[in-house]
């Protein structure tokens, strides 16, 4: 499996106001274009939070564990609709609560997101795509904390997670 590559990602401003469109390939090439992305953290009622792997496929960390869900925005999708059809298709989840927690510019290398960031409390059915994800389960606190720094977790998470959650 791979990305596809000519997918139409808006082109955004730091304030989230869409300016032009993108492709995929062109906004993971260096050009660090910024373009939004959501997030959910999928926490459950123990304070437990579920990460997804990343799988090898992907361009951007493979193999790597990242937030629950995380994607891009379509062009002409608000943030709502992108965390909603996310989740969908990466989670098998429907049905949930999402808070709006803020939102953040991440800057790499590579590549610069407008990250809309999420959270929800859920102790329903966890089924990963398995043609999107490499699986996922649920991480205490201590886990997390631990694998900080180790090249387990995507460098995005590990800023996200301790920018929103504390370290």
């Amino acid at each position: 499996m791979k990305d596809n590559l000519l997918e139409i990602f808006p082109i955004v401003d730091e304030n989230g106001h869409v300016l032009g469109s993108v492709t995929r390939g062109e906004a993971h090439s260096g050009t660090r274009i910024l373009h939004p992305v959501v997030h959910l953290h999928l926490f459950n009622s123990k304070g437990e939070l579920y990460l997804q792997r990343r799988p090898l496929w992907k361009d951007i960390q493979p193999g790597k564990w990242d937030t629950a869900c995380g994607g891009h925005m379509a062009y002409g999708e608000t943030p709502e609709e992108s965390l909603k059809r996310e989740v969908c298709e990466e989670l098998g989840i429907i049905q949930f609560e999402p808070e709006l927690l803020g939102s953040y510019v991440f800057d790499s290398k590579r590549e610069r997101e407008l990250v809309y960031v999420n959270r929800t409390t859920y102790d329903g059915t966890v089924a990963p795509n398995q043609e999107e994800l490499d699986g996922g389960r649920f991480w205490t606190r201590e886990e997390i904390m631990d694998a900080m720094g180790k090249e387990i977790l995507t460098p995005n998470f590990e800023q996200e997670y301790l920018k929103f959650f504390g370290s």
